[in-house]
């Protein structure tokens, strides 16, 4: 009688993608000093909390990306920059959200308003 080695089945579950992007944003984290108070991972993408417009500069500086608003409540605006992380040796890349809250009347770069409108 022989013994067969049987091998784990080749299944990719949301927790196997979630820590490959936690993994893919925290080495370019290591390599591109970007402010992040913090990191928050999930399967179809990683989340940034940064606190100010002028740390969501560095990061539309470095990565590019677009911006979007989102309305808010009591003065405040919710700013996200919609980007990823460099394109790996399969092609792939890790999208990544970055959030900043935003006082109306705060000063932002052009660069990071969208479509470089004046507010």
């Amino acid at each position: 009688m022989s013994a067969q080695p049987t091998e784990r089945p080749l299944t990719v579950t949301d927790f196997d993608r979630q820590a490959g992007n936690e993994l893919a944003v925290s080495a370019l984290l290591d390599y591109l000093p970007l402010p992040a108070a913090a990191m928050t991972p999930r399967p179809d993408a990683v989340h940034i909390t940064v606190v100010s417009a002028h740390d969501l500069s560095h990061w539309m500086y470095d990565l590019g990306g677009r911006i979007v608003r989102d309305g808010g409540a009591d003065g405040v605006t919710l700013w996200t920059l919609h980007t990823s992380t460099p394109e790996r040796g399969d092609g792939s890349s890790v999208p990544i959200r970055v959030h900043a809250a935003v006082i109306d009347g705060e000063d932002v770069l052009a660069e990071v308003r969208p479509g470089g409108v004046r507010l």
